[in-house]
């Protein structure tokens, strides 16, 4: 067996073949939560928008644009913010029970990848919290999750996606791009397949990328798992109820604060009766370290004091009690 990589050791390789976001994203939820296996993927969409858990899609997404150019619009299981997928983009996943895998621990996971592209003569480099760049471009944005004692962890790479469509879209916080010191969304992205020497396809990239993560993990193929369980996530995936979940967003809030932070974005909208606060709405591109659900429980009820002096940090990774009275005071 090949020498495994000193920072993953993947027991399993899956290739998806579908194309469906629906089923990608079960599959890959399902061996997250329903299995015990290490598993690394490498999978496809249609053209698809996905969001973050925790985005808005009626302020990420142009939802009349993707529905009149036949796009689907996906919700994944972690944090992050909304990308675009097609036949040019490679997606790939790590699930593993490693304890060496600390929770929003990029550099653990991207290294394997950062040296199989190096073998295909891409040099690349690990940037900011979760993206990938090469000539100064990014190539790749990842994100993860972590639930009881497993990670999930998974990436995007621009192989030749379409940017134009890549930018109509998606409804791109222009603060973020101030943040980033760039005019627009394409001018930040790169294509992987115009920065390599020798011209090939996005289904060879995928093989030649297979070879060499299978080289450096010591992976061995397995089949794609088949469970009803997975079905019922198919389900679940295609639902308005997942799919627009943040409907609440609808609602009128007595307050609304937003902040864009080093680790993304936050909104918190509070409704208060009488100082007490009887709704939560927090929404965003950060990254969970715990489900941001249980945050919006903990709030409810409490007084605007007792939020302003909360402790937010067990939550939203990079959060801090400063930054949470920078958020609220927004």
């Amino acid at each position: 067996m090949p020498q495994a990589s000193p920072t993953v050791f993947i027991m399993k390789y899956i290739r998806l073949h579908s194309k469906s976001p629906y089923v990608n994203l079960a599959v890959e939820e399902f061996l997250f939560t329903h299995t015990e296996d290490d598993v690394f993927m490498l999978w496809q969409n249609a053209p698809t928008v996905v969001i973050g858990k925790n985005q808005n899609a009626y302020a990420e997404v142009d939802l009349p644009y993707i529905r009149e150019n036949g796009i689907s619009l996906a919700r994944r299981i972690t944090g992050g913010g909304a990308v675009y997928h097609d036949g040019g983009n490679i997606n790939f996943t790590f699930i593993t029970g490693s304890e060496a895998a600390k929770p929003l621990d990029y550099a653990y996971f991207t290294r394997p990848i950062v040296e199989a592209l190096s073998a295909l003569g891409l040099t690349c480099e690990q940037s900011g919290r979760n993206d990938l760049l090469a000539d100064g471009k990014k190539i790749s944005g990842n994100a993860q999750c972590t639930k009881n004692g497993r990670t999930l962890h998974h990436g995007t790479l621009l192989f030749d996606s379409d940017t134009e469509t890549m930018s109509s879209a998606l409804r791109i916080d222009r603060e973020k791009l101030e943040y980033h010191a760039v005019r627009s969304h394409k001018s930040r992205v790169a294509n992987i397949r115009a920065l390599l020497d020798t011209p090939i396809t996005a289904e060879e990239f995928m093989d030649l990328l297979e070879g060499q993560i299978l080289r450096i993990t010591g992976a061995e193929h397995a089949p794609v798992p088949e469970d009803a369980r997975i079905n019922e996530l198919v389900a679940r995936n295609q639902s308005d109820d997942w799919l627009l979940s943040d409907r609440r967003y609808l609602t009128a809030y007595t307050e609304t604060h937003r902040k864009r932070f080093p680790f993304g974005s936050v909104e918190i909208r509070l409704s208060l009766l009488r100082d007490k606060v009887t709704e939560v709405l927090i929404t965003g591109d950060f990254f969970e370290i715990e489900d941001v659900s249980r945050l919006e429980a903990a709030l409810c009820g409490l007084s605007a004091d007792a939020v302003a002096a909360f402790d937010a940090s067990p939550y939203i990774g990079g959060m801090t009690k400063e930054t949470w009275q920078e958020l609220l005071e927004a």
